[in-house]
């Protein structure tokens, strides 16, 4: 492995069909010579944050939704936030963006943001994770499967994660502008 990408999107490319990945981005939240970890930030379920911790919280309704993180235990619940007051709860991705997974992290997080008027940090709760085996990810980014690129909190609390993938594509494109991505009249080829 020569390079770490901790706190970078992985994008699949269009050739990744893989069910569990199309059109998926994914943060990673660790990567090292074990092998990576990281979390779909595009996939939004129909279940409410609210609904799903009712048993262990008492929250108010909103209209936050679980995010599907990935498809390694998809029971565990992560929490991604930008409130650096709980920064403790768990260590930071990016300046600024901190990931928890224990109860006083969520209760905490999400406690503060229902309690507020106006709310002053984003946060949004994963139900399980993407995970790879050592230089298991190396081989599928060789192979052509993912894009690299940085990550940034705006992105990764986007208003409409439908449109994070294309949105990020172009980025990528634009930033790799050798590589032909679409073209605007294919008759000039």
């Amino acid at each position: 492995m020569t390079e770490r990408l901790q706190g970078r999107f992985l994008i699949a490319a269009k050739r990744l069909r893989d069910d569990n990945f199309y059109k998926t981005v994914v943060l990673l939240l660790d990567h090292g010579e074990q092998g990576a970890m990281g979390l779909v930030i595009n996939r939004p379920s129909s279940i409410k944050v609210s609904h799903a911790l009712a048993g262990h919280f008492d929250l108010p309704e909103t209209d936050d939704v679980i995010f599907g993180g990935g498809p390694v235990e998809p029971s565990a619940l992560v929490i991604l936030h930008d409130d650096s007051t709980f920064a403790a709860s768990g260590p930071a991705v990016l300046p600024g963006l901190f990931v928890g997974g224990s109860p006083d992290a969520f209760e905490q997080v999400i406690g503060e943001a229902a309690a507020s008027d106006n709310l002053k940090h984003s946060f949004r709760v994963f139900s399980g994770y993407s995970g790879w085996g050592a230089d298991q990810l190396e081989g599928e980014i060789a192979r052509g499967d993912w894009l690299i690129y940085p990550a940034c909190r705006e992105l990764v609390f986007h208003d409409d994660p439908y449109a994070i993938h294309e949105v990020l594509l172009q980025k990528f494109y634009a930033a790799n502008h050798l590589l032909a991505h679409r073209v605007k009249d294919p008759s000039a080829n």
